[in-house]
């Protein structure tokens, strides 16, 4: 195919002969060249006989393929300045625009363009200490509202006399409404494990709540009955008590937070006591105004009387009579009308609820926080009954007491396996690494071990407390478990339990020698010293089995550990050097039996129980097998009796 390039305002464009942009250049050219003709050799055109004048839809047809020719251009000029680069110049529009070279155009919607791609969006993260602390501000409004809101309505003196104060809280209120209300339309959730932080999804979840049309209703500006009915109507505003909700979130989530948690319960038990005899007060006070104050004994006394006229008196007498009726206790004037009898059946029904929730409540919170005590307590009772029933001596009996008193003096009773066993192994992994990995690097051999051996000895520590005078080990014993002192004071005694040779500190060790059986050992695994406890001493123990189990998955480490030992006991002069270049020993063989043994034990387990789930499927599978054969017998009968009797007769009796 032949392209052409032309310069059109000074740009080279190229163009094959097929296409329409050429054609209507070629056109208009030689139209255009023929009106130049004319123009430029007038004699020639007269002597032809025919001229312009005498054709007018000629030079008409030229000028308009002419200004149609640059009408054109101009709109090709416009849409490729408008592509800002994006197409190639070999794929050029036509002016018609059906050129098929352009296959590129940019999507509409906007995803390619770099310029609108999505920014981030800040997003609250629901757990986070900035919500808190954003459900601690707008909690701020919601419970002024709650509270004096219908303080209020009753009591007009209280509206009136401070009424700019109102209206300042009232709409500093408001603001603070809509500023949550935003809030909440960047108040991230979780789905699948993820905060999500699309806009469009934060802004659907929202508005697919209810809590979504609660808030709506809660801005609705009934203000606006101010002008019509006046500002003595604070009623008006008790929409925006539908953002209760945000005042309980606030609570819940403080009492997650909060190290006293039983102490925060029954205050804002106390609180919502409280709440509800302050509205049943005004209430009470707004019904007398409606019943006529003084009219009876049961509603308020007439405020004509200046004793009972100041706010003060009317709503302490208000609440008075509030509490007496919630909490059952009677002693007020008996009702006179229908109206005053059904409001105190009512308040004395709900006075009785509020009893019994008090003391529910009050009583589950006090048991659960003596719940440790009681606890402890019953060992505590069990273990002197034990010890009496053994006649156990007096002095060993107050040894035993005195360690129990020691143990809850010093917050020392809590079990931390039954405590974390609630917890997933790696949050139990961070705690135990956050409180004992520091104490476990202290000790020599451990120090350059890989950091999982090291988290899963930390897992494996188990905290002991000794009272003064108790042995930690003696000389001669079997050595099963190695110790690291947290905290006080042993001794590496003589014989005779009271010479001191050396005292041992906070973060000392001893018995690690013991627990890893090294080859030529002198001592083997026999303890070497006594070592007693001079007061109440805290130590962590690693026993040698949970040492082992450790060590089977980290084999290298298992050799540096050993290596680092011997290394010990060489400086020392406490190994037997042919012993351990000797070949491997009998209790190491003996140990490896033993374990083969128990592999054994439950492969053969694990056989015997896939040899009887093979039975049990090799059973079943017989007896469908006697189904499906039984049914195709069955049917197979049924559909010999169904053909018909000239099947079985012989072809010269079917032909006569």
């Amino acid at each position: 195919m032949h392209n052409s390039i032309h310069l059109i305002y000074g740009v080279p464009i190229q163009y094959d002969q097929k296409s329409k942009l050429y054609n209507l250049v070629a056109d208009t050219l030689s139209k255009m060249a023929k009106v130049n003709t004319y123009h430029s050799y007038p004699a020639a055109q007269r002597s032809s006989g025919k001229t312009v004048s005498d054709d007018p839809g000629r030079l008409e047809n030229g000028i308009k393929s002419s200004s149609g020719f640059f009408s054109s251009v101009r709109a090709w000029f416009r849409k490729r300045f408008r592509r800002d680069g994006q197409t190639s110049d070999a794929s050029v529009e036509a002016p018609g625009g059906e050129n098929k070279d352009n296959k590129a155009e940019p999507k509409k919607d906007g995803k390619d363009d770099p310029k609108k791609e999505k920014k981030e969006i800040f997003v609250i993260d629901p757990s986070s200490n900035l919500y808190y602390r954003w459900l601690g501000i707008i909690a701020a409004p919601v419970f002024y509202n709650f509270c004096l809101l219908v303080c209020r309505a009753c009591f007009d003196e209280l509206q009136m006399n401070h009424l700019v104060l109102w209206l300042v809280l009232d709409y500093s209120s408001d603001v603070i409404y809509l500023i949550d209300t935003f809030v909440k339309f960047r108040t991230g959730f979780l789905e699948q494990g993820l905060l999500v932080k699309d806009e469009k999804k934060l802004k659907e979840f929202y508005k697919s709540t209810f809590q979504f049309k609660l808030d709506l209703l809660s801005l609705f500006p009934t203000d606006l009955g101010f002008l019509h009915f006046g500002l003595n109507y604070p009623e008006l505003r008790f929409n925006r008590l539908l953002r209760l909700p945000r005042l309980f979130e606030f609570f819940d989530r403080t009492e997650t937070r909060t190290n006293y948690p039983n102490i925060f319960r029954i205050g804002n038990l106390v609180l919502y006591i409280l709440i509800i005899i302050h509205w049943n007060a005004c209430i009470y006070f707004a019904i007398s105004k409606l019943i006529g104050f003084g009219t009876d004994t049961w509603v308020y006394p007439n405020i004509s009387h200046p004793e009972h006229g100041r706010l003060s008196r009317k709503y302490i007498y208000s609440l008075y009579w509030s509490t007496l009726t919630l909490t059952t206790i009677g002693e007020t004037p008996p009702p006179v009308k229908d109206e005053e009898y059904l409001f105190v059946v009512m308040d004395f029904l709900v006075g009785v609820l509020i009893f019994a929730t008090i003391v529910g409540n009050v009583g589950s919170m006090i048991s659960n926080m003596n719940a440790s005590r009681t606890e402890f307590q019953a060992k505590v009772d069990s273990i002197k009954q034990y010890l009496q029933f053994r006649k156990v001596t007096k002095d060993l009996e107050a040894r035993v007491i005195k360690w129990f008193d020691y143990l809850w003096t010093n917050k020392k009773t809590v079990e931390e396996t039954k405590v974390l066993r609630y917890l997933p192994d790696k949050l139990k992994a961070e705690i135990a690494i956050n409180v004992h990995m520091d104490t476990l690097r202290k000790v020599r051999i451990f120090q350059d071990c890989e950091a999982g051996l090291l988290i899963e000895l930390v897992l494996k520590l188990k905290p002991t407390v000794f009272s003064p005078g108790d042995y930690i080990c003696k000389k001669g014993d079997i050595g099963r478990e190695m110790y690291i002192i947290k905290e006080g004071k042993l001794a590496v005694v003589a014989d005779d339990g009271v010479t001191q040779f050396v005292v041992l500190s906070d973060g000392s060790y001893f018995g690690e020698i013991s627990i890893l059986n090294i080859k030529g050992s002198k001592a083997g695994n026999r303890r070497t010293a006594n070592i007693r406890s001079i007061g109440y001493s805290d130590l962590f123990c690693l026993s040698k089995d949970d040492l082992m189990e450790a060590l089977t998955e980290y084999p290298e480490a298992k050799k540096a550990l050993e290596e680092k030992g011997r290394q010990i006991l060489l400086k020392d002069n406490l190994i037997d050097e042919e012993a351990a270049k000797a070949g491997a020993d009998t209790k190491d063989l003996e140990e490896k039996v033993i374990k083969l043994e128990a592999a054994m034990d439950t492969l053969q387990t694990r056989f015997a129980r896939l040899l009887a789930e093979y039975t049990a499927s090799q059973s079943k599978l017989k007896q469908r097998l006697v189904e499906v054969e039984t049914n195709l017998k069955k049917s197979g009968n049924d559909a010999l009796l169904d053909v018909p009797a000239e099947a079985g007769k012989p072809e010269e009796q079917k032909k006569n």
